[in-house]
């Protein structure tokens, strides 16, 4: 069997691929499926860490966030992915997985707090770290605290999972004649403002040179396929230059 392409990987997942068809809240059955897939990529001796939204809890409460302090809101943004980062830990664990949750605010109680050496050391013990609770800091997406984290620990590629099959032109699901992208730099995604990542996380992984593969996640395996370097999704790279 050949060796996987990436020997650690930082996979981003949306709050919503945790509700699957429910759009709100955890689907159990769909948490341990992505678990399952998780927990074969590291069983290959590859490094997982994982970044997680909160959008399955907070999107439902976004209208009336509009109206309060936009701190306080994202607060409140963070926490949610917290719940969805000890959903995915108890998930993992059942898969056989060591996991641990280290989270940008402090809560000792349920997760550990974000130190970096740390998180590289149960990397290199093994272990499937998820970041939760973002960066720690207002008007910074899980976007932007995936490009950082992943940054920090020195990972090969963002796996970056979403509900198309790559980076497309404009939103297949509503233009017909959308083409999609197998490579795209990440000035090209700045320039035809592509909703990829946001802007901030985007300009980090082009300064780093950090390739980010946009694959879809519904498609069971794919986590795998995109480790062992099959063409799966789109690549953003920083191109001929």
């Amino acid at each position: 069997m050949r060796a996987p392409a990436y020997q650690r990987i930082l996979l981003k997942l949306s709050g919503e691929a945790l509700a699957a068809g429910q759009g709100f809240g955890v689907d159990n059955a769909r948490v341990h499926e992505i678990a399952g897939e998780i927990a074969e990529v590291r069983s290959l001796g590859v490094d997982v860490a994982i970044v997680v939204g909160g959008g399955n809890f907070f999107r439902g409460v976004a209208e009336q966030a509009q109206q309060m302090d936009r701190v306080s809101a994202d607060h409140m943004g963070m926490l949610a992915t917290v719940i969805n980062a000890l959903a995915l830990q108890d998930a993992l664990e059942k898969h056989g997985a060591q996991t641990r949750v280290m989270s940008a605010i402090e809560m000792h109680e349920v997760a550990e707090p974000f130190i970096r050496r740390r998180a590289i050391r149960h990397l290199e013990k093994g272990r499937v770290v998820v970041f939760a609770a973002g960066t720690g800091n207002p008007y910074f997406s899980t976007d932007t605290a995936a490009s950082l984290r992943a940054m920090e620990i020195h990972a090969d590629a963002i796996l970056k999972a979403t509900k198309v099959d790559g980076i497309y032109t404009a939103d297949p699901m509503k233009d017909k004649q959308a083409t999609k992208f197998e490579k795209i730099t990440y000035l090209d995604i700045l320039k035809l403002r592509l909703k990829v990542m946001d802007a901030t996380a985007i300009a980090m992984c082009q300064e780093n040179k950090l390739p980010i593969i946009v694959f879809d996640l519904n498609k069971h395996g794919n986590i795998k396929r995109v480790v062992m370097g099959e063409p799966v999704g789109s690549l953003v790279y920083q191109g001929a230059d």
